[in-house]
């Protein structure tokens, strides 16, 4: 029983991390944008300069592209770079 009771909260937390929604604000099609325009950029974004571009060719807020980058993050689709900054890790950048 014990070990059932284990394989189902497994189970659960397994279910309950994949069902990780965007940012408040932010629907699929403005994290798809992002993609594309990170990867437009190299997929590396470390400066102003890296961002600036990506939240103009997707059309976001500043809010809204922090909060894109770190529900990437969250979902493991993108890394943090040593330097700072993030790098997308999958789909065109992968």
């Amino acid at each position: 029983m014990k070990r059932m009771m284990a394989a189902a909260s497994a189970g659960l937390v397994l279910t309950l991390g994949a069902c990780i929604a965007p940012p408040e604000g932010v629907n699929p099609e403005d994290v798809q944008e992002y993609k594309l325009a990170a990867a437009s950029i190299g997929c590396e974004m470390a400066t102003e300069a890296d961002f600036q571009p990506v939240e103009l060719q997707a059309g976001l807020t500043r809010e809204q592209s922090t909060g894109i980058t770190s529900y990437l993050l969250s979902k493991g689709e993108a890394e943090r770079l040593p330097g700072g900054g993030v790098k997308l890790t999958t789909g065109a950048c992968s």
